[in-house]
């Protein structure tokens, strides 16, 4: 489950008009991050338990700093059974991953650890080839509700996918009572659906990627238009560290060959039908840089972007023709 530190760009909410009777706004910490939630109606009552129970129950399923969740004993070797929110992620991963070529992958945990992204510490200058062997979404498969290994060794981590898959579980409880305008953000991951107030859309800022630029919202560097899809952003100018010897150690890993990634790409932000599959392309452009993830969104014009990169020191902006910016 992606937690607050992993969290690489937060997503400031313009919601604006809070005071009015027919905004209801929910804020709280779950999965060790910040959801942040608002409904353009009145529409409240019992909705806070089912979203405590909703964090709750995928938390004790998907999460890999829940050493009790139901993929931390997978990955402990303790059972290979799968629940509903595991089989989805899962099914929904291995998607992404033959999408991505191979560039997006959930088992991507041994080398997560050993750069001490995980609950581990760093390893100094670990043994990437040794952990290769481990890593590849073709080593995994799901057979009815179990999931085979080819390896014992091969661990999954969904933080990737997860996040944003709650964002859409959310979605799916308010859809099913009724509830027609809203937008639901979870550390970053966003989905929102119809109207803030009458003929004004849902509009979200984007951080600047600049290092040292921790404070959501305050250093915005585009807004968005949102329109009944989720969105999610990535980078790597906050989850990163220096190690001993100088290099600059970020938590995108390239799963092909081990190696953190660190380009002129500084942050992918997607909006998709949902946000697990926005989250799930973040990470994936970060992974193959600018100009690959230019290609790839030029043969998927479904799909829309906004791309903060440098270019001689200075921030740049590519975009999907048909993204919906505020000026």
């Amino acid at each position: 489950m992606k937690s607050i530190s992993l969290v690489l760009l937060s997503v400031l909410i313009m919601v604006g008009c809070a005071q009015k009777s027919n905004i209801t706004i929910i804020d709280g910490m779950a999965q060790g991050s910040t959801y942040h939630i608002v409904i353009a109606q009145d529409t409240t009552i019992g909705l806070r338990n089912a979203i405590d129970s909703l964090f709750e129950e995928i938390d004790n399923s998907v999460s890999i700093y829940n050493p009790n969740s139901l993929l931390s004993k997978i990955n402990r070797g303790e059972t290979d059974s799968l629940d509903s929110h595991l089989k989805i992620c899962l099914h929904h991963s291995l998607e992404m991953s033959r999408l991505s070529d191979g560039f997006f992958d959930v088992t991507i945990m041994p080398l997560v650890r050993a750069y001490g992204f995980g609950r581990e510490k760093a390893i100094q200058s670990p043994n990437i080839d040794s952990l290769l062997q481990f890593v590849g979404y073709d080593k995994i498969a799901i057979e009815g509700n179990r999931l085979h290994r080819s390896d014992r060794r091969v661990q999954i981590d969904l933080n990737a996918i997860a996040q944003g898959y709650t964002v859409d579980k959310l979605a799916e409880v308010f859809d099913q009572r009724g509830i027609k305008n809203y937008l639901i953000e979870i550390g970053g991951e966003i989905f929102a659906r119809g109207e803030k107030l009458a003929n004004k859309p849902w509009v979200v800022g984007i951080d600047s990627p600049r290092e040292g630029n921790y404070l959501p919202g305050n250093d915005l560097i585009q807004k968005i238009v949102m329109n009944n899809n989720g969105l999610a952003t990535s980078g790597n100018y906050r989850k990163f560290y220096t190690d001993s010897i100088g290099r600059k150690i970020v938590h995108t890993i390239n799963p092909k060959t081990g190696l953190p990634i660190v380009s002129s790409l500084l942050s992918a932000t997607v909006l998709a039908q949902n946000a697990a599959t926005a989250d799930a392309l973040g990470t994936f452009f970060m992974i193959i840089g600018l100009e690959n993830s230019k290609k790839f969104l030029a043969e998927h014009p479904e799909i829309n972007a906004l791309l903060i990169y440098d270019e001689n020191g200075e921030f740049r902006i590519f975009r999907t023709p048909n993204l919906n910016v505020v000026e």
